[in-house]
């Protein structure tokens, strides 16, 4: 029997080291406590933990005490020590920003299909990809172009932060992937195919190439990443969603470093066709450049667009001891809902606000510290007028004094990368006090008040930044960065 002067403060929070043990002793141990915190010891369990894994009495008592003192540990600190990503303005972080500093856009007619019979017909496309330069012809073959995508963001991150592409990184990293739909395009192709064909053949990897999940396990095997493996599907909010996740692996003390971000490859007729019936996309096929422009009273939809931002998170301890590049620190996330349709933001923003103001208690921040925002921006109607809404109810006066912008005016919106890359962005402003413009803003919106950089990138003093992310099923989520200090 284990022994009874352990009290119920001993039995709060599974701490770092019992997090190690392997699983069968973890879920014993874990049922033993269950037993002690209602009062009622079961020697039964005891006998099986004893067994199983040949834990005494002692063994408990000794694990109860470090409960505790990880328990009064403060959260480890996240940083963020590398990123990599391939977006319509470029296949690096590198030329990506600096494009997004030049306001320029990434916004072409489509090239990936015939899109002549399509109400839309142009798209943010990334420009000269050529996956055999790293990945075997073979695997090419079987690889969703999302999963490709994200190979290369990840394998830049690596470099980025000074971390070996060539061996196991170990069961102390973990992956974190976001994505609305994965490898889409396979199912796509297999369907008309079998159509044409009049049989249902397919090759023998289509089914599990197009999964969600496939992206983060190809990070995974690539660079022997074999700790917490995750993907987050949750369209347009995955990408902020999933660093988000990471970062509380990290914090929790579950991985010493993850690779994160978010990935999106749909340029596909079908998908263009489903939210041209819903009449969300900009039709402005003659002037692709000028299409996405949010907050502009003109704004008649979105771009659809592709990518991937990959960044390493690292706890601060370990990026410190192996003089690892520092770009920002990761300060607080969060995710909420709106309970309130499929498609439409709620009138209010109330998951929207939630979201924000839940980032802000998690990065224990007052919103009069946030000196930027990047906007989810998506250049629909009800959305900027909406995220503008919910801003100045969260921010109140101080809404005038920060600024916002939008990504998506530039490189379209990608989805579930979407978040991931405009958290790039933020790491980018925070890092160099810089600011992308919004770029098409000519016809000021009386709802949408707020300064969005128009037109032309600027120049200030960026400590605490935040990004929203706001996406299909009323799911949201905030990421907030901030200057390393030390």
């Amino acid at each position: 029997m284990p022994n009874q002067k352990l009290t119920l403060a001993k039995m709060t929070i599974l701490g770092e080291r019992l997090n190690r043990l392997p699983a069968v002793a973890r879920e014993l141990l874990l049922e033993t406590l269950e037993s002690i915190q209602q009062g009622e010891i079961a020697s039964a369990v005891v006998e099986r933990i004893s067994s199983a894994r040949r834990v005494s009495a002692e063994a408990v008592e000794r694990a109860l005490e470090i409960f505790v003192q990880e328990q009064a540990r403060p959260l480890r600190r996240v940083v963020i020590t590398g990123m990599g990503a391939v977006t319509a303005l470029g296949q690096s972080v590198g030329e990506s920003w600096h494009q997004l500093l030049d306001g320029r856009s990434g916004i072409d007619q489509i090239s990936h299909f015939n899109a002549a019979g399509l109400p839309t017909r142009i798209a943010a496309e990334i420009k000269e990809w050529d996956p055999a330069r790293f990945i075997d012809a073979k695997e090419v073959r079987r690889m969703a172009r999302s999963s490709q995508i994200a190979l290369d963001a990840a394998h830049q991150a690596l470099e980025d932060a000074h971390l070996p592409t060539d061996q196991p990184l170990g069961h102390r990293t973990g992956v974190v992937i976001g994505t609305a739909l994965g490898g889409f395009e396979i199912y796509q192709d297999v369907i008309e195919k079998s159509t044409e064909r009049g049989n249902y053949r397919v090759r023998p990897m289509d089914l599990v190439g197009g999964l969600p999940n496939m992206p983060a396990f190809h990070i995974s095997q690539r660079f022997g990443a074999s700790g917490p493996l995750n993907t987050v599907v949750t369209a347009c909010a995955a990408g902020t969603q999933a660093i988000g996740e990471a970062t509380e692996l990290i914090r929790r003390g579950l991985a010493d470093r993850v690779l994160t971000g978010g990935v999106e490859a749909l340029i596909r007729d079908m998908f263009f066709a489903g939210f041209s019936s819903m009449k969300a996309l900009s039709t402005r096929n003659d002037s692709p450049q000028t299409a996405s422009r949010p907050f502009d009273a003109t704004r008649d939809g979105f771009v659809i667009g592709e990518g991937c931002a990959v960044f390493v998170l690292e706890d601060l301890e370990s990026a410190l001891e192996r003089g690892a590049p520092i770009y920002a620190e990761v300060l607080g996330h969060s995710a909420s809902a709106d309970a309130y349709h499929v498609a439409q933001p709620e009138p209010d923003g109330i998951g929207a606000q939630n979201a924000m103001r839940w980032a802000l208690m998690d990065a224990n921040l007052q919103p009069e510290a946030v000196d930027y925002i990047n906007t989810h921006g998506s250049s629909t109607p009800l959305n900027d007028k909406t995220e503008t809404h919910a801003i100045k109810e969260v921010f109140g006066d101080h809404a005038y004094d920060l600024v916002i912008n939008s990504t998506k005016s530039m490189i379209g919106h990608a989805f579930g990368a979407a978040g991931a890359i405009e958290a790039m962005v933020i790491t980018k402003s925070v890092q160099e006090d810089r600011l992308h413009p919004t770029i098409n803003y000519e016809t000021p919106d009386p709802e949408c008040d707020l300064d969005c950089v128009p037109n032309t990138a600027r120049r200030a003093a960026i400590n605490i930044a935040m990004s929203n992310s706001f996406g299909l099923g009323g799911q949201n989520a905030c990421l907030v960065v901030g200057k390393y200090a030390g």
